[in-house]
């Protein structure tokens, strides 16, 4: 991993910059760190399936869109609106994504087309995927963080059909005699992650908008409606996994197929999770994993605290928790302004792939 981003940082600074400075003038912070994040992205094989095949207008150039987009998150423009009027008034920000003069920026309808084609796409899933695949998949990971964070958007939540009623049979109250068998409860989602793939396990997961709570670090309890988002976040506060469910979904129930996801793209040694991940199913699919979990215990009957090892290494798991602070302060996270799950996905995932690369450098400088 360091030596493909010393070849890329080198290539930044002894080519880049110097070009870019004499053309453009000296570049701000925001600047140069947005150049730093695009360099990383592997865009060129995820965008082909975009070119022009001939029939019709040619289109805009979705390369300068994913740019733009990613400048949303990195410049923190809270609508789309204030995007093309930053690029139109701003020289830099505009040719750094790649038109020359205010009148080749699309306009907001084609940003707007844009957007729902990524989103329906998943690309900036796949951007994010291809980049940690390549800049952390040879490196063995020490610690996987995880946690979920409230996503509130301006939606209605999608009403809950009225279940049909389904007769149950009538139960025996009480002790079964010596001898009697009873029908076995039902498995519950945890209990069937572990034997599905991750296809099934995503397919299982409620997306629609809907209301959830949660209680939050001084004991209150919070309410929002929209969305939750899981995060798996490695050493370095270099998020590697993302999930969006509905807000009312429990964060244990995303846990396995967040696993499932992190094991395709790195190599970890320990699991790092809060109490509301503290079951059996989670603890036992870890360790076929062949990884350890660390998981902050319920206080249940059975509680036990963790020992000071265990401890020292638990105060890692604030990783992830810095993760969607940031996300949520500087890269978009609190100004979502879509609707549907792909949409809110995809904007969340701009400022995800902005994190991740800003982060990559930080682990090399």
């Amino acid at each position: 991993m360091a030596t493909a981003l010393q070849d890329i940082w080198q290539h930044l600074q002894r080519q880049l910059f110097p070009v870019l400075i004499e053309e453009m003038g000296e570049l701000g912070e925001k600047d140069q760190q947005f150049v730093e994040i695009v360099a990383l992205l592997p865009l060129g094989p995820l965008l082909v399936g975009y070119d022009w095949k001939g029939i019709g207008c040619p289109p805009h150039e979705r390369a300068w869109l994913l740019h733009a987009f990613i400048a949303k998150e990195v410049y923190q423009f809270p609508t789309r609106e204030a995007l093309v009027d930053a690029l139109k008034a701003r020289p830099t920000l505009r040719r750094l994504c790649g038109w020359e003069s205010a009148n080749e920026v699309p306009s907001l309808s084609t940003f707007c087309r844009a957007f729902a084609q990524f989103a329906a796409d998943g690309l900036p899933q796949a951007l994010h995927a291809a980049l940690v695949k390549r800049h952390c998949g040879p490196k063995l990971v020490g610690h996987i963080s995880r946690d979920a964070t409230a996503i509130a958007v301006p939606e209605r939540p999608v009403p809950t059909p009225a279940a049909t009623p389904v007769p149950e049979a009538p139960r025996k109250r009480g002790r079964p005699k010596k001898g009697e068998e009873r029908p076995a409860p039902p498995p519950t989602r945890l209990q069937l992650q572990s034997h599905r793939s991750l296809a099934e396990n995503l397919a299982d997961l409620p997306q629609s908008c809907d209301s959830g709570a949660k209680q939050g670090s001084k004991g209150h309890m919070e309410y929002w409606r929209g969305y939750k988002l899981h995060l798996d976040v490695i050493d370095g506060d270099i998020p590697i996994s993302a999930l969006l469910t509905s807000a009312s979904v429990h964060d244990s129930q995303a846990a396995i197929p967040l696993m499932q996801l992190s094991a395709q793209r790195v190599t970890a040694l320990y699991q790092l999770m809060d109490a509301a991940y503290d079951a059996e199913a989670i603890h036992a699919y870890v360790r076929s994993l062949g990884q350890v979990p660390i998981i902050e215990p319920a206080h249940r009957g059975d509680w036990v605290p963790l020992d000071p090892a265990q401890r020292r290494r638990f105060g890692e798991r604030s990783a992830s928790e810095r993760v969607n602070g940031r996300l949520k302060d500087f890269f978009g996270g609190r100004t979502v302004r879509v609707r549907g799950a792909a949409k809110v996905m995809c904007h969340l995932m701009f400022g995800i792939l902005a994190i991740t690369a800003a982060n990559l450098w930080q682990r090399l400088c």
